[in-house]
């Protein structure tokens, strides 16, 4: 049996791993180039809408961008498809080295801020990380790319992938998933056609649901992205700016609290005539588990409901209860724009794919954020390297 994975970030990173490990011959396809890890910023591929969708598009793909966070995610809206993952939960915790930052990697902005969360109430926890506190300078360049590797990134698995003999293309986007007599036959790229006995589209909730409606395949007619703001104030020589990003969480029913520093932060103190500098902003993410509204099509459309508004405001509030008990001048407290991270639920189980993650085709499979049930509220890449393990065990059956 031969394997193509569209695709390299954890969803396809990880299937390549697991099936080139097993000998099965993979070949990896990947839209993006191939980069040094501190340079991944520069492969930024944002689509702007109402709600802004941040991406990228290169070896290792939004991996390469992420906070290092490592959670588990829609165990129970997965248990209702059949679908236990937690042999695969604990493998992956354990493979990309799961577990809090000891507190020497915690700055006194993250500590004010859990100090203050804890003194008004909620319940603060250490966020698990796939970081290596050995390797970690504190740098705070998480989102553009750690330049230390510190970080593990799903290019960390494409290297495995590689050295078990897979082959790996890059800046090559597949234009086509070929079908003959209803079973997969492979892909074409441009005019360069290459066959396979299995396809695994692990291109992105914004990608792969494109690739299966030019089959004529199912897809969900809408989209999550867990919708967030950051709200910030002026608070002299915090130096947020300078810390580990999302290093804990505040955990509420429909949404969530990071301490997070956005240089958007800076812009929108810069419009209301305030004259700062990075190292005097405080901040805290609110990310919503929004609806799924919006279109995936030629373009991207995405908004906000009602009741996402509402979710937003609510954390909000909190939000600026905290940063005002940490210490922040509640007068100079702004929002970034709204923006999201992880969309995903364009391609859902039950509805595009089976339990197994297989589509109508027989042989093609999904492997990526696409197949998500639900919005998950919370970073999803633990949960998707966990699903591209549980894919992989099923392929593997087949050979």
């Amino acid at each position: 049996m031969n394997a193509i994975v569209v695709g390299s970030g954890p969803g396809g990173a990880t299937v390549a791993k697991e099936l080139s490990g097993k000998g099965i011959d993979v070949t990896l396809i990947e839209k993006g180039p191939k980069i040094a890890e501190k340079a991944a910023f520069k492969c930024y591929a944002n689509v702007g809408s109402v709600v802004n969708i941040l991406r990228t598009i290169c070896l290792g793909g939004t991996t390469t961008v992420s906070a290092g966070n490592g959670v588990r995610a829609l165990e129970k809206e997965l248990s209702v498809f059949g679908i236990d993952l937690s042999s695969e939960f604990e493998a992956a915790e354990k493979e990309l080295g799961v577990k809090p930052l000891p507190d020497s990697h915690f700055g006194e902005a993250t500590k004010r801020i859990m100090a203050a969360a804890e003194k008004l109430g909620f319940v603060v926890n250490k966020m698990p990380k796939f970081i290596d506190p050995a390797k970690c300078k504190r740098c705070s360049k998480c989102a553009s790319g750690c330049p230390n590797d510190a970080k593990w990134s799903a290019a960390e698995f494409v290297t495995e992938a590689e050295k078990n003999g897979a082959q790996i293309i890059t800046e090559m986007p597949v234009d086509e998933i070929l079908v003959k007599n209803g079973e997969v036959a492979g892909v074409r790229c441009g005019s360069k056609i290459l066959s396979a006995d299995v396809v695994v589209l692990s291109a992105g909730a914004l990608e792969t649901p494109q690739l299966l409606k030019r089959l004529g395949l199912p897809t969900t007619p809408s989209m999550f992205v867990d919708t967030f703001t950051t709200i910030g104030g002026v608070l002299d020589g915090i130096q947020q700016n300078k810390e580990i990003v999302m290093n804990a969480v505040i955990q509420f029913n429909e949404f969530v609290l990071y301490p997070h520093f956005s240089n958007h932060l800076l812009k929108r103190m810069e419009e209301r005539g305030l004259n700062v500098s990075p190292d005097d902003i405080l901040g805290l993410m609110v990310k919503i588990k929004d609806e799924a509204v919006g279109e995936v099509n030629e373009t991207v459309e995405k908004g906000i409901t009602n009741r996402d508004a509402v979710l937003l405001s609510e954390g909000a509030s909190v939000a600026g209860a905290i940063l005002a008990e940490a210490g922040a001048d509640p007068s100079t407290f702004v929002a970034t724009p709204l923006r999201g991270a992880h969309p995903g639920g364009t391609a859902r189980i039950g509805a595009a794919v089976d339990k197994n993650m297989a589509t109508e085709v027989n042989g093609l499979y999904v492997a990526d954020a696409s197949v998500l049930p639900a919005t998950p509220g919370a970073p999803p890449i633990l949960t998707i390297v966990a699903l591209a393990k549980y894919v992989s065990t099923i392929i593997l059956a087949r050979n």
